[in-house]
């Protein structure tokens, strides 16, 4: 008799089913052991027909930079409506995207101490091109060419700064034509920002796709790195990880807790209540998954629905400290890893500039913060391409994006909730009773 029992998947489902960032950090421990097993038996180069699978990793992800930078940004300015944010809205604004530029300098701050690097062995002329392209960028130049004279050529040449600058204009003059008095431009806009809005839950789920793939991609990558340089390389990856929760440390003492201290709010009532959605993010990597404790939180600290509502889920979407700080660590990482150096003044401040606006757009889901990385290594002249030194310090990178996003997240959440918590003081919407001095 047929059992009418529904089947269980089979290895591949099993395969989607498994948690990806584990996935990942598994893909670096056997393309590292499958490295140094290469590298002892004096074998330093994969053979074309396995080195291709790290190399389409590498074209994916150049892929989806552009669509990505544009549908994020443009949906994420043309969600703030300009007549119902108000002036707590644009004090919000204005303390996530301070917060996260202080964010990005602890980073660059944690890497210029710390000096994390593996010294890599160049594979292509195209990697020392690139070093030379990005040694003479400096933030002047930056400055003068935000401005895209051709937003096409912008978008061919895959010119990120000037991209990000005019998805924001867009997406502001968008939202300001959502709330025309106009019944045409209302709808029409509406329209618009539908187009957009699919367009950045396609990218998503091409995201999702590529990331299922990553473990194949980086375990390639890893085993290239590690065959051409050995084990050594190891201690480089443990160097990230304290620098980058070493910075998350920082940032919840002297930026938060400065926050607090100047509003006057008392922080142990503060830690008490930030605690759950703290551990939370931290277990699920994940900010819009948060956001159910975090408004709970929020309740609990006497923060008026009104501000709560709208300032902790813009918070998921554009205040990404933790991001920053990995943003920094990472740079820093990448740049002394392949070209032998650190990060020069106009890169850092390309790096502060570039992650602080690409912040805007960056999902609160797990593994965001690596696809961010990849856009501000376009930003400073350095693509993350295939047959680069550049590629394999990346997939390093990736592989232990599992632990550094648990910090990072944790961090992006207890960030929203205190911005939240002290410009709701500010505005006189938090009840004094609960956690006011």
């Amino acid at each position: 008799m047929a059992s009418n029992a529904p089947k269980k998947g089979g290895i591949f489902q099993a395969y989607l089913n498994f948690n990806v960032l584990y996935k990942i950090l598994i893909g670096l421990v056997i393309g590292a052991v499958a490295g140094i097993i290469l590298a002892v038996s004096g074998i330093t180069a994969l053979p074309p027909w396995i080195s291709i699978f790290g190399t389409i990793f590498t074209r994916l992800l150049k892929m989806i930079i552009i669509p990505m930078i544009v549908g994020s940004l443009v949906v994420g300015a043309s969600s703030v409506s300009p007549a119902t944010v108000g002036k707590v809205g644009i004090r919000i604004i204005v303390m996530y995207l301070i917060t996260s530029a202080f964010g990005v300098i602890i980073g660059l701050l944690m890497g210029n101490i710390f000096q994390p690097h593996a010294e890599l062995a160049q594979v292509t002329e195209m990697a020392a091109e690139a070093a030379g392209k990005t040694a003479e960028t400096n933030v002047w130049d930056v400055i003068s060419n935000i401005i895209p004279t051709s937003v096409l050529t912008s978008l061919v040449n895959e010119t990120v700064l000037q991209v990000i600058f005019f998805s924001l204009v867009f997406g502001l003059c968008l939202s300001y034509m959502k709330v025309s008095e106009d019944e045409r431009i209302r709808r029409i806009s509406g329209t618009v920002f539908d187009i957009f809005d699919c367009l950045t839950e396609i990218m998503m789920k091409v995201v999702r796709g590529i990331m299922q793939y990553a473990p194949i991609g980086v375990a390639v990558l890893i085993c290239e790195v590690f065959a051409k340089n050995g084990a050594k390389i190891a201690g480089a990856l443990v160097t990230v990880t304290i620098a980058c929760f070493l910075g998350y440390a920082i940032h919840v003492v002297l930026v938060y807790g400065g926050l607090l201290k100047i509003y006057k709010i008392k922080i142990g009532t503060f830690f008490k209540e930030a605690r759950t959605p703290f551990i939370t993010a931290f277990v699920t990597r994940s900010s819009n998954g948060t956001l159910p404790t975090t408004m709970a939180a929020a309740e609990n600290l006497g923060v008026d629905k009104e501000v709560y509502a709208f300032s902790l889920p813009l918070g998921a979407t554009i205040n990404m400290d933790g991001t920053a700080i990995y943003q920094g660590v990472c740079a820093f990482f990448l740049v002394m890893s392949c070209f032998g150096r650190g990060l020069t003044f106009g890169e850092m401040g390309m790096i502060v500039l570039l992650a602080t606006l690409a912040s805007i757009g960056t999902a609160g889901v797990p593994g965001a913060g690596a696809i961010m990385l990849a856009m501000v290594m376009q930003g400073i002249n350095l693509p993350i391409a295939e047959g680069t030194v550049l590629a394999g310090a990346y997939a390093m990178i990736l592989g232990i994006d599992a632990i550094l996003d648990m910090g990072r997240t944790a961090l992006n959440v207890f960030g929203d909730l205190t911005c939240t918590c002290c410009v709701a003081k500010r505005m006189n919407y938090l009840q004094e009773d609960a956690v006011i001095k």
